[in-house]
């Protein structure tokens, strides 16, 4: 009964709902299919932050925190002008999405514990927010056509590898991992912010860093009960 009462905050799917409320859609897509998608869904795309209250242990289902308060919907922002670097900061933001979804979904079909599932599903949102931007700038999806587990940045892959083998010992090992993505997507949104100015690209980054930084808070907190 010890994983029915930790603290797992905001790891729901709607807990931080980024992206196309509508249709999200898939991670494994064809080269052709994700960017369109994307495109077909940009004016139904919602970037919804949810608010969370806190709550007794009593309250937790299946060791998840359920989100309490409202769910503020804002339309994408519009359109802005992105650098030669941003554009490739935009890309490599797909490839960390990806990474983390993949990386959860193996690590909540290994453990028993509700977290992964919950971040991967919300990890599927952010990636879909992420393409609609790509489709917005015109910029390639590096995670197009692409199968669980594999990336077009040798950067990824190998970040993806070593985090899947530290995972695959033990769910403390996993839980950790998850941690180590969270961080590394913090510290990445953190420098992409700077100096951005393109409304809808701060919009969306400005929703994965808050929704990092909440599943970093989830990942801490059952690190500390294992």
């Amino acid at each position: 009964m010890k994983r029915n009462i930790k603290i797992a905050t905001a790891v729901t799917a709607g807990a931080l709902a980024i992206g196309a409320v509508l249709a999200v859609g898939p991670v494994t897509a064809g080269t052709e299919g994700a960017a369109p998608m994307a495109a077909q869904t940009t004016s139904r795309s919602m970037l919804t932050n949810a608010q969370h209250q806190p709550r007794h242990h009593g309250d937790d289902r299946d060791g998840i925190r359920q989100h309490d308060g409202s769910c503020n919907a804002a339309a994408l922002a519009e359109q802005g002008t992105l650098t030669a670097f941003q554009k490739t900061t935009l890309a490599g933001m797909a490839e960390e999405e990806k990474l983390a979804h993949d990386l959860y979904t193996t690590f909540a079909e290994r453990y028993d514990v509700r977290v992964f599932e919950r971040i991967a599903a919300a990890e599927t949102q952010h990636l879909t927010a992420v393409r609609t931007l790509l489709n917005r700038y015109d910029v390639s999806d590096p995670t197009a056509g692409k199968q669980a587990g594999e990336f077009t940045d040798p950067g990824a892959q190998a970040t993806y590898d070593r985090l899947l083998k530290q995972g695959e010992g033990s769910l403390t090992g996993a839980l950790k991992a998850g941690r180590t993505v969270e961080n590394d997507d913090i510290r990445a949104l953190t420098k992409a912010l700077s100096g951005l100015t393109a409304p809808d690209t701060r919009q969306v980054y400005t929703r994965l860093l808050t929704a990092s930084e909440m599943h970093l808070t989830a990942f801490d907190h059952w690190i500390a009960d294992e």
